[in-house]
C-alpha cells in the first residue's frame, strides 16, 4: 500500500466525518438530530425534522462524500480493490465521525454515494429495490436494510471484483441497524408516513 493510497484514506474518512445533518439541522435552527426523533443523523429524520428541503441538502451532500472520493480516487490510479475500500472510509467516517464525538449515522445514502461510480445499472436496481420496499410497507429502516443486504448479491452479477468489499459495506450499515430491526421486531419503528414527517 502506498502512501498516497494510505493518505486518500485519511482524507475520505475526514470528508465522511463532516455530518451534514447536524450542519443543516443547526442552519435550520431544529437542534441537534441525534437527540431528537429516531437520534439519527440522516436525511429521513432531519425530513422528519424539518422537512423536505433541509433532508434534501442533507441527502445530496451525504451521496456526495461517498461518490467523490470514489471518484477522485479512480482519476488518481488507485487499484479496483483499493477504491472499493475509499468507499469503505466514508462509510465509517459517516458512522464514527472525528468532528462530533464519533457519533454518527446510518451510512446508507453514503454507501450508495461511494457505490454509484460502479455503474447506473447497480445504483438503479439498489434505488428500485429501496422504493419498492418503502412503498410497501413505509418504512425506511427496512428498505434500507432489504437494499444494503442484497447489494452484495447484485454487485456479483453486474461486478463480482467489488463484491467483498460491499459486502463489508453491507454488514457495517446492517449492524448500524440493530436497534431499528428491534423496533421493526417489536412493531415501534416510525413510518415514513407517520404524523409530523412533511412539514
Amino acid at each position: 500500500m502506498t502512501a498516497l493510497t494510505i493518505l486518500i484514506f485519511a482524507c475520505t474518512y475526514l470528508v465522511g466525518s463532516i455530518s451534514s445533518a447536524i450542519l443543516v439541522c443547526r442552519l435550520f435552527k431544529l437542534g441537534d438530530p441525534r437527540a431528537q426523533g429516531s437520534g439519527n443523523p440522516g436525511a429521513t429524520n432531519v425530513l422528519r425534522l424539518g422537512g423536505k428541503l433541509p433532508a434534501i441538502f442533507v441527502l445530496t451532500f451525504d451521496v456526495l462524500k461517498g461518490t467523490v472520493p470514489v471518484w477522485a480516487s479512480y482519476y488518481l490510479g488507485l487499484e479496483p480493490i483499493n477504491l472499493a475500500f475509499v468507499a469503505v472510509m466514508a462509510c465509517l467516517g459517516h458512522m464514527y465521525p472525528l468532528f462530533f464525538g464519533f457519533s454518527g449515522g446510518k451510512a446508507v445514502a453514503t454507501a450508495f454515494g461511494a457505490i454509484l461510480p460502479l455503474g447506473l445499472d447497480l445504483a438503479a436496481i439498489l434505488i428500485v429495490t429501496w422504493v419498492i420496499v418503502a412503498r410497501l410497507t413505509h418504512y425506511s429502516s427496512l428498505a434500507a436494510i432489504v437494499a444494503v443486504s442484497l447489494a452484495p448479491f447484485f454487485t456479483w452479477l453486474l461486478k463480482p471484483e467489488y463484491s467483498f468489499p460491499v459486502a463489508i459495506l453491507s454488514l457495517l450499515i446492517v449492524l448500524r441497524h440493530k436497534d431499528n430491526i428491534i423496533r421493526l421486531l417489536r412493531g415501534r419503528e416510525s413510518k415514513i408516513s407517520q404524523k409530523n414527517n412533511l412539514k
